[in-house]
């Protein structure tokens, strides 16, 4: 078995994923790189270099998460630690301005198979893999598992009129953050009598494909809060809600 550090990262292939394997990887860890193409996920372990291991992974594929578990085991035995980045904000391929993308997702209009297929990466997805992971998470000594969210999320934030986003909150992308928030906490209740940490992260508005590149922040900086909490050790905290630039949010 490894003596060094196991991670997972999802939707790694790209992105503050790819960015976030990239740092653990300096810093030692071997990173399996989660990506639902394979040839993305080789591509991408390969520029970041020895230390990443392609792992054909889609988080809403039962048989393949079930797959990428048996690989872990078989090849590392356990796993320290889980970093939850998958996320998807629309299935829809011919709009790419984010305001447009916002407007066909208010609740009076949007298609319900546009709802599901988001909550299906962004909600259940995590919880597929967070099952399919967990008996391995219970071999490590020092586990943690980081969901990466979104400050939208945030039902105490996106509930105040005065907010600049207060109108941008939609039941696809926003509420299923709201979701996983929640699928979160239930995470950290079930396994706040054991030694697996779990931790909750909103990352910065990253310039990445998920918002069609219209972000503000370089990925370095937005998912900087992401690889400081993946990084704590045994003594680190758990049950923490925090954002990019490490400061406390509110459910």
């Amino acid at each position: 078995m490894p003596t060094n550090r196991i991670a997972l990262v999802t939707g790694a292939n790209q992105g503050m994923g790819k960015q976030v394997a990239k740092e653990l990887v300096a810093d030692g860890v071997t990173v399996f790189v989660g990506s639902r193409d394979l040839a993305r996920g080789e591509k991408a372990a390969a520029e970041i270099g020895d230390g990443a291991v392609a792992l054909q992974l889609d988080v809403t594929d039962g048989a393949s998460v079930t797959r990428a578990a048996a690989r872990i085991q078989e090849e590392a035995g356990r796993l320290d630690l889980l970093v939850n980045n998958a996320a998807v904000s629309s299935t829809r391929t011919g709009v790419q301005d984010m305001a447009e993308l916002r407007a066909l997702a208010q609740p009076g209009v949007v298609p319900l198979d546009e709802v599901r297929a988001v909550w299906e990466v962004n909600v259940l997805g995590v919880l597929a893999v967070y099952q399919a992971m967990l008996p391995l998470l219970r071999r490590s000594s020092d586990a943690r598992i980081v969901n990466v969210t979104s400050a939208q999320g945030s039902l105490t934030i996106m509930a105040d009129p005065a907010l600049p986003f207060h109108k941008t909150f939609e039941p696809v992308y926003s509420a299923s953050k709201t979701a996983l928030n929640a699928m979160t906490l239930s995470m950290m209740i079930e396994l706040e009598e054991t030694d697996i940490k779990v931790n909750l992260v909103s990352p910065g508005f990253a310039n990445t494909a998920l918002v069609h590149f219209q972000g503000t922040e370089s990925v370095e900086d937005a998912c900087r809060e992401v690889v400081r909490v993946a990084r704590l050790g045994p003594d680190g905290p758990t049950g923490t809600f925090t954002s990019w630039d490490g400061a406390d949010l509110p459910w």
